[in-house]
């Protein structure tokens, strides 16, 4: 039987685990030498939302409109519950919903 991956591939995805773990010990490193202030504190506490937006604005307004019915159901039940995953599944419920109803009379 074949094999999934080429020798290549391994040999990619290997270099990938071995950068990416450097990198992420060159963080804490480099971080372990900088003074936390508060502002800093915020800064870093802030990087995961930023990356998130980042990731899903571009994708949200490539899909449309039922793109952005999910993003504005997912905020909405986020805001008013604080349940990611309920948000979650609502948005893309949501999604669903639209392009199963009424993106074919559009």
């Amino acid at each position: 039987m074949d094999s999934l991956f080429t020798e290549g591939a391994w040999l990619a995805i290997g270099a990938m685990v071995v950068m990416t773990l450097l990198a992420k010990m060159m963080g804490f490193w480099v971080l372990g030498r900088v003074p936390l202030t508060p502002r800093l504190r915020r800064g870093l506490e802030a990087l995961p939302g930023g990356v998130i937006l980042a990731t899903i604005v571009p994708i949200t307004l490539e899909s449309g409109p039922a793109g952005l019915l999910g993003i504005g159901v997912a905020t909405l039940v986020m805001a008013a519950t604080k349940k990611d995953w309920l948000a979650v599944g609502l948005g893309l419920a949501s999604v669903a919903g639209y392009r199963a109803f009424l993106e074919p009379l559009v």
